[in-house]
């Protein structure tokens, strides 16, 4: 029997406390509690997760409910599938009732029962991820492991439980590759037979569209997107998850400038609003598509209209507006007229994508200093100084922060004094 103090001892306070917690509502409950998934994974290797997965011989529902107001928590609720997922300050923590899964066909979602951990630990896609500690009876933390997962994790190997897991569920192929690559493991030689066996013979063209968008945005919200999509390409998984992906060539360079830039963005505006990076990084994969191509994948993935929206808006941005951001001549309103409409994720991509320092530093500056300019006076201030409600309204704001913008007018008083000018005239 394989104790796991050791690897208890080295997690943060916080998330000891937590377990306690957990070990304590399974005790006073009778519903033995269990450590799963990745968390165990993780904490075997030494690595950091906050995001908590707990199995229980009962009703999942029932044991989060009970948790919930030791650690004040918000609660939400998946009733279909007895499970619960609590959130506090940084950490969350999903709950489940032990199940097993059945597939009707290959790549449908599965039929789930409840049942035992025993049948929970064999439902799940690598032996890395079917191991399990027990927290219930005093903490005991003994380590649950039928699939031999910790002498994978030791032997750095990727491996499924069974000969039909990539058949049941493609989606597994996308996460083979992710954790290899995050891990720095290599697929076991039969799961590679297996892996390629499912995508030689299409299983991956049965995935829904939106099953396709989740893995794919996993797969770039990896800490290094272009290793995995390279690993991808390789075993034509790629072209196979989504035909206009046979098209692109994957440009190392782009995702490394995207990369950088991102960084630039995050270390320069901490407290603007996060970037989605993926979708950065998804334009850099499908940089060399054309609009129309561009479109088509994104109904084939089922993107939401804002993520469809930015990719399509870079990929109407013309060559002539890059003349003008590339120009020495051009006028801070140009480059807000330029800019203004674009997201940050495709502002971003821009400034990684072109070599032209002369565009870069016009993007800097609109980032530092035009982004969100606005006019401070509103119409009651023009309906008060007689301009009755109307186009003039826009043919005015226009003006003025044309002139802001250039410098010209810097406070609320100059817009005034300005609108007054233009009102005589």
């Amino acid at each position: 029997m394989i104790k796991m103090r050791k690897y208890f001892s080295k997690l943060p306070e916080e998330l000891k406390n937590l377990i306690a917690q957990v070990a304590k509502v399974s005790d006073d409950s009778r519903m033995p509690a269990y450590l799963v998934g990745g968390f165990v994974r993780d904490m075997l290797l030494g690595v950091k997760n906050l995001d908590m997965d707990i199995v229980v011989e009962g009703s999942g529902i029932e044991f989060a409910q009970k948790l919930m107001p030791k650690l004040k928590a918000k609660i939400i609720i998946h009733q279909r599938f007895g499970t619960a997922t609590l959130s506090f300050g940084k950490l969350k923590v999903d709950l489940a009732s032990a199940r097993q899964e059945t597939y009707a066909h290959p790549g449908d979602l599965p039929e789930v029962s409840f049942s035992s951990l025993s049948d929970d630990l064999k439902r799940r896609d690598f032996t890395i991820n079917a191991m399990a500690v027990s927290i219930s009876g005093k903490m005991d933390l003994r380590l649950i492991d039928p699939f031999d997962g910790k002498n994978d994790l030791a032997g750095r190997k990727i491996r499924v439980l069974h000969d039909l897991s990539f058949q049941d569920d493609p989606t597994r192929i996308f996460r083979a590759v992710r954790f290899e690559q995050r891990y720095g493991f290599k697929i076991q030689p039969r799961t590679l037979i297996l892996l390629k066996y499912a995508l030689n013979h299409g299983y991956l063209g049965l995935i829904s569209p939106q099953r396709k968008r989740h893995e794919l945005i996993l797969i770039l919200k990896e800490n290094n997107p272009y290793q995995q999509i390279k690993r991808l390409k390789d075993l034509k998984a790629l072209d196979l998850f989504c035909r206009e992906f046979s098209k692109i060539k994957i440009n190392r360079s782009l995702f490394a400038a995207s990369e950088k830039q991102i960084a630039w963005f995050n270390q320069e505006y901490p407290g603007r609003r996060k970037l989605d990076t993926w979708l950065i990084y998804f334009m850099a994969l499908i940089d060399g598509l054309t609009y129309v191509q561009s479109s088509k994948l994104s109904i084939a993935l089922n993107l939401r209209t804002g993520e469809e929206k930015r990719i399509l808006s870079l990929k109407s941005f013309s060559k002539s507006c890059l003349r003008d951001l590339s120009s020495i001549r051009i006028t801070p309103p140009r480059i807000f007229v330029l800019l203004e409409p674009l997201s940050y994720e495709t502002i971003i991509f821009l400034k990684a994508k072109y070599a032209s320092l002369i565009l870069k530093k016009h993007i800097s500056d609109f980032m530092e200093i035009y982004n969100g300019m606005r006019v401070c006076v509103s119409g009651e201030v023009l309906q008060k100084l007689g301009v009755l409600p109307g186009p003039k309204y826009k043919v005015i704001f226009s003006k003025v922060l044309h002139a802001k913008l250039n410098g010209s007018v810097k406070s609320p008083q100059d817009e005034v004094a300005l609108i007054r000018k233009l009102i005589k005239q």
